[in-house]
């Protein structure tokens, strides 16, 4: 616990200094046509644009949103996707925020939070599962942080490859993908394995989607 103590304030520290030292020479992509994101792949049927009030696109600062709700055809399951797309993590204020920051500030209280495989056509990826309840809702929620050379499920293990990918490709640009599938009536484990259909699905499109 104590190198832990020592060592994440050196980490936010180098990582500040490093993309400030970039900032002169780094290289922003143009912004990825979200709008344009597949209404149907797979089993899945985009059924709704979901509106992002203005407070919470404050609180995110992203400079691209998609929110979006998807249903699979057999089963009439729904899942929702939410991009926030960075275009520069320059200065350091203008970063993902954490699922488990923003969620519990929200109401939300955590249950679980472990994190699960996807077997995408894009290979293979981990990322968080964080199930949540409000009351009488409960809810599962994936995320991961993709770069143009990555998916990430660690916040910690994000900025360390912000900095490599600084040095290498002097560019920041991340987003935050969430996923979330309802629980209702049905067992925890199966609501995963619809955000993990869903994720196995969305992931390559993500990849495309998003500049590399």
């Amino acid at each position: 616990m104590r190198e832990f103590i020592v060592v994440v304030p050196l980490l936010l520290a180098g990582q500040a200094m490093l993309v400030h030292w970039t900032a002169s020479a780094e290289r922003p992509p143009q912004p990825p046509a979200l709008a344009s994101f597949p209404s149907q792949f797979g089993e899945w049927n985009k059924t709704s644009d979901d509106f992002i009030p203005k407070d919470v696109r404050d609180q995110l600062q992203a400079d691209q949103l998609l929110s979006r709700t998807y249903t699979r055809q057999a089963d009439g399951s729904a899942a929702s996707l939410l991009v926030a797309w960075f275009q520069t993590q320059n200065g350091g204020a203008r970063q993902p925020h954490s699922p488990q920051v923003c969620l519990p500030a929200s109401g939300w209280t955590p249950q679980v939070t472990d994190k699960v495989a996807l077997a995408t056509a894009a290979g293979a990826i981990t990322v968080n599962r964080y199930i949540v309840s409000n009351g009488a809702q409960r809810a599962v929620v994936l995320y991961w942080y993709q770069t143009p050379r990555r998916a990430i499920a660690g916040e910690w293990a994000a900025k360390w490859w912000l900095i490599s990918d600084a040095l290498r490709d002097r560019r920041t640009d991340t987003a935050l993908i969430r996923l979330i599938t309802w629980v209702g009536d049905r067992p925890d484990a199966s609501a995963t394995a619809t955000g993990v259909a869903f994720g196995e699905e969305v992931y390559p499109l993500l990849r495309e989607s998003l500049p590399r």
